[in-house]
């Protein structure tokens, strides 16, 4: 198989393209260095496309692996003909070779190996030749061999007569019929179609195991609709459904259609003596053998085409949350909300730092919300906070309506608070990681940090957690968990090196992500870094342990040293293109940052080819340095929307239908996207509501951290849920 040419037409490149990106990870280069510094080879493949590939190119190599496998096996039996070989061959799926594999696998025993054992074989082919000018039981009759007796007393060969036992004709007939049924299961032409035909024409259905039980899915228990018309997400909540034991899932073809097909491909001569045996024996190799293989194949089928769904929505969900613009130059109170416990606070400085930490007790059974007044006082007095980052888990919302009071006492003094989600906050907070960062702290204190950090800097903190666990997603415990986590942790590397880390700030957690590096090479950075000061040029990463020449070319280009040695480690321009950016900057003559005076002379500039020729670097190359060396290490975060800062409160009873308001989107799933519009729950804007035009998916329109304006369309207080709509 052309594995470049399969490929590059699903993804819709070059072959050469596919070529060059295989022969760069089969020598062990990472996705992002691919799709940041191998443009040239690649023809500038981008980090999705790069991931596809691979993820397919596997896929492929494992397919053509069963391939070679199978056709072994059955050429051990003595039974590969030149036609199963290149049928084999030229299989794209693995259920394919599975089918045709089928009828030479291993199998448990059946009942057409009883017949078969029974020596039935020659009476069933008989059938099969529709050649019978008599009726089928006269044959059958030279089959009949009555009881047995064993040859001895033993219970294993009282076993092995009674095996080859044919009481009667009908029994003969019955076994002849078993084994004409299981090669007619077996065959990879009829299964293929059968599967074709039940995806295109057949239903989902589920019901309720007990009707008169209350449940979330209450709307599945009557429900059918075409398997082709079916959406990924209500295949995940009827599975869920189903293991949780208030459905019973099935999947319903009109058996009729089937067994036309069947009797066109069966019946070759009109015989009244075989032709109903036949059409017998395919209805029970469809009502027993085949529609139940079927049925669990297309669900398995649907249940992956449903994960990948919505771990395509997962991954770009995570992916904007983790691009949200940090918040520079800001203190901040990180605000754990609770009851009984009382509400923990944290305040970092503008770097991150931790300042302080306090538990406070305004919320019931407590209620000293004069006392936790003047402790919040205190503290933003002393250390000059900014912005409070309230978590919204539980009582966030009476939290939110203290510090809304608060800000209004403090009128004049700037200070905002925002509600930031915590979803997460205490996973790490419990974690390994949070205890080596912070020992001294308990849990609460370690999350109210962590809720403080998110909003200074999202993707370094949020980094710390299992992507799993920072609640953007949909139905991802019903997924394949190894599945899941290898995309989302595609997604967290992606974003980590298109930001890039400062090498002497950065975390062992956000470290670990960079293209390269590993956990323990992460760790002896830091430990480097704790030892011998700052790092005060790239090339000192050639120090580190286990760090070795591959993993710095891998990493390099994506760790950054500001006010260090050499100006252009300050840049994503990699340390394998200095030379070239060197002469580019002496030609222009100036330094980076000088953005006019590289301007001006990227529109002087007439032949590209030849310049890059010049300076020794590729084309694609020479603009990526042109636009580094314009704004070294700019960051892509700065074109995302802005986080809503608040002073004020608005709760759910003071929405009205028809209010205008602006929200942030927190999360968007397959049929909609809810929006924190500033009260205690989000609002949902139903995939109808998103645009006046047709939208297939919400992601078409919105993305997590999007600052969007709603109208307010429907309140139910007492459900807590809100109607959004966005047209």
């Amino acid at each position: 198989m052309d594995f470049a040419k399969v490929i590059a037409e699903e993804i819709g490149c070059r072959p050469w393209q596919v070529e060059a990106a295989i022969k760069l990870i089969d020598e062990g280069n990472t996705i992002p260095f691919i799709s940041r510094y191998r443009k040239e080879a690649t023809g500038s493949l981008d980090d999705a496309s790069l991931r596809t590939l691979n993820t397919r190119l596997e896929y492929l190599r494992n397919l053509e692996e069963r391939k070679q496998e199978v056709i072994a096996l059955i050429d051990e039996q003595g039974k590969l003909t030149g036609e199963l070989r290149a049928a084999i061959e030229a299989a794209d799926k693995l259920v394919t070779v599975e089918d045709l594999y089928r009828p030479y696998k291993q199998k448990r025993k059946t009942r057409a190996d009883v017949a078969r054992k029974r020596g039935l074989e020659p009476l069933a082919a008989y059938i099969m030749l529709q050649t019978a000018d008599r009726p089928v039981e006269e044959e059958a009759s030279k089959y009949v061999t009555g009881h047995i007796e064993p040859v001895s007393d033993s219970k294993e060969d009282a076993l092995k007569a009674s095996e080859k036992e044919v009481h009667d004709v009908a029994a003969a007939i019955a076994g002849a019929s078993d084994i004409i049924a299981e090669n007619i299961s077996d065959n990879a032409k009829f299964r293929s179609y059968i599967r074709t035909l039940t995806s295109k024409e057949g239903l989902i259905a589920s019901a309720a195991k007990d009707p008169e039980t209350d449940s979330v899915y209450t709307n599945y228990y009557d429900y059918t609709e075409p398997i082709r018309k079916t959406a990924g997400y209500r295949i995940l909540a009827i599975n869920r459904g189903e293991a949780e034991g208030f459905l019973t899932v099935s999947v319903e073809m009109e058996s009729e259609r089937v067994y036309d097909y069947l009797n066109r491909q069966l019946i070759t001569r009109d015989n009244p003596y075989t032709s109903p045996i036949i059409l017998s024996a395919a209805k029970d190799a469809y009502t027993r053998l085949i529609e139940p293989s079927i049925e669990r194949e297309i669900r398995s089928e649907l249940k992956e085409a449903a994960e990948d769904g919505a771990i395509a929505v997962f991954e770009k969900n995570l992916s904007q949350l983790l691009l949200q613009p940090p918040i520079s130059g800001a203190v901040v109170m990180g605000w754990d909300p609770a009851f009984r416990t009382g509400c923990k606070l944290a305040v970092v400085d503008e770097t991150g730092k931790v300042l302080d930490t306090k538990v406070i007790y305004p919320t019931a059974p407590h209620n000293d919300v004069e006392g936790a007044k003047k402790a919040l006082k205190q503290l933003i007095e002393k250390y000059g906070v900014n912005l409070i980052s309230i978590g919204n888990g539980t009582a966030s919302r009476e939290s939110e309506q203290i510090v809304a009071d608060l800000i209004g006492e403090l009128s004049g003094r700037g200070l905002h608070y925002c509600i930031t989600n915590e979803a997460g906050a205490s996973v790490y907070s419990a974690s390994q990681l949070a205890s080596e960062e912070f020992p001294e702290f308990d849990v609460g204190q370690r999350s109210a940090v962590s809720i403080a950090r998110r909003v200074q800097d999202p993707l370094a903190e949020l980094v710390k957690i299992d992507p799993k666990s920072i609640g953007v997603g949909q139905y991802q415990h019903d997924m394949n968990q190894k599945k899941l986590s290898a995309a989302l942790d595609g997604v967290v590397e992606d974003c980590v090196n298109g930001v890039g880390v400062d090498l002497n700030t950065a975390s062992a957690a956000l470290l670990a992500h960079i293209a390269g590096i590993s956990r323990t090479v992460a760790a002896n950075i830091v430990r480097y870094r704790e030892q011998n000061g700052r790092f005060e040029s790239r090339s000192e990463l050639k120090k580190v342990s286990k760090l070795g020449p591959k993993a710095f070319e891998q990493c390099a280009g994506f760790c950054r040293i500001t006010g260090g040695r050499e100006p252009l480690d300050e840049t994503s321009v990699h340390p394998e293109s200095y030379d070239g950016a060197r002469k580019l900057l002496a030609k222009i003559g100036c330094g980076i940052r000088d953005e006019k005076a590289i301007g001006a002379f990227e529109k002087t500039v007439v032949d590209k080819k030849a310049l890059a020729e010049e300076l020794g670097i590729g084309e694609i190359t020479l603009d990526d340095i042109l636009a580094e060396l314009k704004k070294p290490a700019r960051d892509p975060r700065e074109d995302m929307p802005k986080l809503i800062l608040k002073a004020g409160i608005l709760e759910i009873k003071d929405l009205k239908p028809g209010m205008k308001l602006k929200g942030t989107v927190r999360n968007v799933i397959d049929f909609g996207a809810f929006v924190d519009i500033g009260v205690h729950q989000d609002g949902l804007v139903h995939i109808s509501k998103l645009s006046n035009k047709y939208v297939k998916h919400p992601l078409e329109v919105v993305s997590v951290g999007d600052v969007v304006d709603v109208t307010v369309i429907d309140i139910d207080e007492k459900k807590g849920r809100i109607s959004l709509s966005m047209v």
